[in-house]
């Protein structure tokens, strides 16, 4: 049976978008495949890795009639990768083989039962649909996904919370040592909304989502799972369960000391004085001072660096230290020329914000030097 007869770009793209979540070794060998059903000359294809499952289907054409099975879904992948994007390529099932054609190359590999892919049980009690644009949630992400944690054993905190209430759109990561919250206003109203999205959905949603388009991304939420739907994809996830921190009570009110900086003289102030640092101990001393910022950083072998900005500030000197990275990983998501530095004093947590961006802010602790 002829089960595909389409161009190469069109079946890797359907490929690409589910098999961003196969992992690469698997305790259960099927989950390394991908699961295709055809009906008629449509055929629908889905992964899962047992907490997580992306479906799509594509017209690509083949003979009449029914089929399941499943088949190696990155070499799959591999080999239309390594074909010319306008080539044709047809698939062919016979027994437990499938055969791929383009051109004169031909590639015969083994299939497992479809009965034996493990689908994920969906929820019967999710609640009511609503939509954001995609690029309002993409953007959103990429404001925040940083500052989660991996493999925390406060397994709460490897993900993300989302809060929709009203018509403000929240999303807050932490891995304890610093916060990014980023937020929106949507058009519709929302009713109350609160999960803990997965570290693995996050980027996963990350990659699919399309960052131009205002097309929607419908969301579900039940107890314990969370659906999307999206560019003629459905994701269904996991959510962690779990109490998520009280950011409200992280993000620091009224510091008495702030300045406007350019975030890129700022970024490449601090990716300059990171290169001394040593690889365990990230850290930069970071002096504040009428008319200066200065940067300084050292390590093992007694090398330093040192970098200085000229500000436009007359408030109090002060010195504090931070994890580099930490700084650099906010301002490389933020897509603003300006960024605020809010201050207190040498022991509390420093606050960054957007100027043209109310609905941003990063947290980051001070350390010791």
């Amino acid at each position: 049976m002829i089960v595909l007869k389409a161009p190469q770009e069109k079946l890797l793209g359907a490929l690409q978008a589910v098999s961003g979540i196969v992992e690469r070794r698997h305790t259960l060998p099927i989950l390394a495949n991908v699961l295709m059903r055809k009906n008629g000359d449509s055929i629908e294809f889905t992964t899962s890795d047992l907490e997580i499952q992306v479906r799509t289907s594509a017209s690509l054409g083949g003979d009449e009639g029914t089929l399941s099975t499943t088949v190696g879904s990155r070499k799959m992948i591999d080999i239309l990768k390594s074909l010319p994007g306008d080539q044709i390529v047809s698939l062919t099932s016979s027994g437990t083989k499938l055969t791929l054609q383009a051109g004169k190359s031909r590639f015969t590999m083994q299939t497992l039962p479809a009965d034996d892919f493990p689908l994920v049980n969906e929820a019967v009690d999710f609640g009511p649909s609503f939509g954001v644009p995609q690029k309002v949630l993409k953007s959103l992400i990429d404001q925040v996904h940083f500052a989660m944690a991996v493999h925390d054993i406060r397994y709460y905190l490897n993900g993300i919370l989302f809060v929709a209430e009203g018509k403000t759109l929240t999303l807050v990561a932490t891995d304890g040592h610093r916060l990014g919250l980023a937020q929106a206003t949507l058009e519709t109203e929302i009713p109350k909304q609160e999960v803990i999205l997965p570290r693995k959905t996050v980027l996963e949603l990350a990659r699919l989502l399309n960052g131009t388009t205002d097309e929607p991304i419908e969301m579900r939420f039940a107890g314990n799972q969370a659906k999307f739907s999206f560019s003629g994809l459905e994701f269904v996830t996991k959510l962690v369960e779990g109490k998520f921190p009280d950011y409200n009570r992280v993000i620091p009110k009224n510091h008495k000391n702030a300045v406007i900086l350019g975030r890129q003289p700022f970024l490449s102030s601090l990716q300059r004085a990171a290169i001394l640092t040593s690889e365990k101990f990230k850290g930069v001393r970071v002096n504040l001072e009428p008319g200066a910022l200065k940067i300084a950083s050292s390590n093992a072998e007694q090398e330093e660096a040192k970098e200085e900005l000229e500000i436009d500030y007359g408030g109090d000197t002060i010195e504090i230290g931070f994890n580099v990275t930490y700084l650099m990983d906010a301002l490389n998501n933020i897509d603003h020329d300006m960024v605020k530095l809010e201050l207190q004093d040498g022991n509390s947590s420093a606050l960054i914000t957007v100027p043209e961006q109310p609905g941003f802010k990063y947290v980051v602790m001070p350390m010791r030097i």
